[in-house]
């Protein structure tokens, strides 16, 4: 099974609050940890990861906090899973390191291998954290008009 470890789930999870957030204030460890739900603890070790990964930037005292270092669109989702997990690898012969696979010398699928782990590290460049991040409806969007005589299948197809 490919799959993302929790901890680059949660940075990424994070991240989106952070992007989310209007930018006017950093956000706080504790903060981001109610928001999302995580341990405070997991929260900060994911933050100094990302903020050494120049994803985040750190401001200390009591307005002090996290926020992003560049604009949403411009952090992909490959740098957020490459701060927590480290370079992108499917398998060992995709990795920089060839070292690490015993049969590399005779392996008949190595540069298919390589095509494969290109298409998905370009996939992952192409997404940002701008993608990621959900649009939340302004509340004028979100109000009924309760003193409105609808029927309920005219509110379902939102006729007025």
């Amino acid at each position: 099974m490919l799959k993302l470890g929790k901890l680059t789930d949660y940075a990424i999870v994070l991240l989106t609050y952070t992007a989310h957030d209007d930018g006017s204030e950093p956000l706080t460890a504790r903060s981001l940890a109610t928001r999302a739900g995580l341990p405070v603890p997991t929260v900060s070790k994911l933050l100094k990861q990302l903020g050494r990964a120049e994803l985040l930037v750190s401001q200390r005292g009591a307005h002090g906090g996290y926020s992003l270092a560049r604009p949403a669109g411009q952090i992909s989702i490959a740098e957020v899973i490459a701060a927590i997990e480290g370079p992108i690898a499917l398998t060992e012969c995709s990795a920089d390191r060839l070292e690490l696979c015993e049969i590399e010398s005779g392996c008949p699928v190595r540069s298919n291998w390589r095509l494969i782990n290109n298409a998905v590290v370009s996939s992952l460049r192409a997404l940002t954290l701008k993608d990621m991040t959900p649009v939340t409806p302004r509340p004028e969007q979100t109000l009924v008009q309760i003193s409105s005589p609808r029927s309920i299948s005219e509110a379902e197809r939102g006729l007025r």
